[in-house]
Order: structure tokens, then sequence, then C-alpha cells
């Protein structure tokens, strides 16, 4: 038996993390990345378009630079992911030329594809680099983000990658072959072939796997970017890199996530799950009838507390009276501006401040409603 919806997928998103490419010294092993590159070559041979998520920049700067492990502070990672990344491309190029593919790198930070403009920019260079036949090999920009704007691990990021390309499937490579009903080492544990719906997710004890040292993900990374890619209409295979060919050709191996939502506007898939908010705004009963019902833009008469300190053009969380957050957005003020305008209407603003203050707080086209495993309390 095969399966249908990965055979005919014609748009397929490949994340593989560090451990699955490197030597336990933390160098790039080149026999694991031929054969994953010869795997992948397969997509293409097929007709269906390819892009490669791909972690590895840290760890392979390890050992030029000698760092017996993954160091844990950010300047030394960015350092390590300064001199990997050109060794990982440069390897993968040369892979991909043996199948006369040629490879293109492209890094982001989630910076990059929650500002409207820059999202866009993003995008359009995937559709580009996939008309022209190349292979988009994606990273997070681990020399130039900061703390504060990282995806965190590529997991999420290849499913955020998966919806914006308008994948057809998203499979993920981890060091486990499967999803299990309970630690895989453990007695008596069981794969598990399909999970017909993430939210629902129950009889799964999801431990933390991954090589020390080397890897930052581990399996509830993979499953949140189930739930992300699965959430938005992508279906999701989750096996480890022996099973990645027979994965990739629709074979019954590791566990297939079915879809359970449709897609939703892309960015505001990214303003959901790939920024953390710099601060929150409180907003009253009324207000928030007319963020969720009405998908209305945040005025200042529905603000009636500020938090935090923040920049206009940074997410915020919104949350009701009662503490739950229930929409994240792009602020328009700075943090210092919002108090004197609390409650107060946007046309009374402009009559005394000037037109400039007649603008939204959070224009409904930068704001998205969370579901209900999105939100949080306070």
């Amino acid at each position: 038996m095969t399966r249908p919806q990965v055979r005919t997928a014609q748009r397929v998103v490949v994340k593989v993390g560090s451990s699955s490419l490197t030597t336990a010294a933390g160098g790039i092993d080149p026999a694991r990345v031929a054969g994953l590159v010869d795997d992948l070559a397969g997509v293409r041979e097929r007709g269906a378009d390819l892009v490669l998520v791909s972690s590895g920049a840290i760890a392979a700067g390890l050992a030029p630079l000698r760092f017996r492990t993954r160091p844990r502070d950010l300047a030394r990672q960015q350092a390590a992911a300064s001199v990997g990344q050109g060794l990982l491309v440069h390897r993968y190029t040369e892979e991909f030329a043996r199948h006369d593919l040629v490879t293109g790198q492209v890094l982001l930070t989630a910076d990059d594809v929650t500002r409207r403009s820059h999202y866009r920019n993003a995008q359009r260079t995937f559709d580009k680099l996939l008309e022209l036949g190349a292979v988009p090999i994606v990273n997070e920009n681990d020399t130039v983000a900061t703390t504060e704007i990282r995806f965190g691990d590529n997991d999420r990021l290849a499913a955020l990658v998966a919806h914006l390309v308008h994948a057809d499937l998203l499979v993920l490579l981890s060091d486990v072959d499967a999803l299990y009903d309970a630690p895989p080492g453990q007695p008596g544990a069981s794969p598990v072939a399909e999970v017909a719906d993430v939210r629902r997710l129950t009889g799964v004890r999801i431990g933390r796997t991954g090589t020390a040292g080397i890897g930052t993900g581990g399996m509830e990374t993979k499953i949140d970017a189930a739930r992300i890619a699965s959430g938005a209409g992508v279906p999701v295979v989750l096996t480890d890199m022996k099973r990645a060919g027979a994965a990739l050709r629709g074979d019954e191996v590791g566990t297939l996530f079915h879809p359970t939502g449709r897609r939703r506007p892309s960015r505001l898939l990214w303003l959901a799950h790939a920024t953390d908010p710099r601060g929150r705004l409180v907003i009253d009963a009324g207000a928030v009838r007319a963020v969720t019902e009405r998908r209305a833009s945040l005025l200042p008469a529905g603000i009636t507390e500020v938090v935090g300190g923040f920049s206009a053009g940074e997410p915020v969380e919104l949350a009701g009276p009662d503490g739950v957050v229930v929409a994240r957005g792009l602020v328009n003020y700075d943090a210092e501006e919002l108090p004197g305008l609390l409650g107060r209407s946007t046309r009374d603003l402009a009559r005394e401040l000037g037109a400039a203050y007649e603008r939204e707080v959070v224009h409904r086209d930068d704001l998205v409603v969370l579901d209900d495993d999105e939100q949080g309390p306070e």
C-alpha cells in the first residue's frame, strides 16, 4: 500500500535536523548528505518541486572553530553558524550537482516574514527559484537573528515554509522512524502509523529526542510543526533519514498526519506562529467581539491597559478582560504613546493631536485571531 497524497504531491518541503547530517564531533557527514540528496533527487525526477529546510549550520561550524559542544551563548552560536553555513551549502551544492540540479540559499529571520513588504519579498524569491527549477535550501539566519526574533527551531520554520510556498506535503526527517505511543526505547512501544487530527492526539507520550549537544529539536517540536502544517491544510510525514526515500515515494513508513484545516492568509500564519510578542494590549469585551467576530481593526477606544515595552511595527498580544489572549498583531504605536490615547475615539484624537493619530492601533490586515489551541492564559 502507498499513500496517494504523498505520491501525487507536486510541491514538497523536506526538513532535516542537525543530528541527521553531522558526526558526533559536529562536522558534516559527507555520506549522510550524499544519501539524503539521492533520496531528494527522486522528488525532482518525478516532476515535483522541492524545498529543503536544513539545520546543521551551527553544528557544521563547531569542529572548524574547535568547539567541543554546541555553545549556549548567542554570540558563539552566530559565529559557528557563520562558518558552518557556507560549508553546509557548499556540500549540498556539490551533491545536487551530481543530479544536474541547481541550489539556492534562502536565509530567513522571523522579522523577514512577518512584516508585509518583507514577506512578499520572501514569497517572490521562492516562487522565482522554483520557477527556474532550482532547489531552495532554507535555514534560519542564525548569524543575525537575536534571541527575540528567532523561530526557535527548524521544525516550526519548515511548517511555515510549507505554507508559504503552497506545498502539498511536508516531510520531517528525525532520528526516530515514527511517532510512538510511548518512548521508543521502552518495551511494548508501538509506532503510530496515522494521526487523523493532531489537535486530538491522545495515548501518546511525547518525549524529547535528539543527539545531545548537536540538535535543538525533539518530538515535541515536530508535533508542534505537524499541528501548524496540518492545521493549514498540508499533510505531514514524520520518519527518519533511513526511510526518507521510501517516505518520499509514498510508502507507508513513519507517521502520516492528515490535514485538519484549510489555508489562511499565509503571512498571518507566520504572525501567529513565528513571532514572540513584545507586549500586551488588554482590551474590553466590546473590542474582543469586534476583533474576533467582525475581524475589525483595534482602535484606542477599546484598549484598557498597555503592558510591556514595544515599538511601532512589533508584534503584541491582544488579551480580553479575563486575561485570555485572543489575537496577535503588529502595533502601529510605540508603547509610551498609547497610555494617553486609551478609551478615546480616533476622531477626537485626530482633532486634538492631528491626522496622524487617526490610525488604528492594530490594523485588521496585520492581525490574526488565535485558535483555541494557540491561545494562552495570562
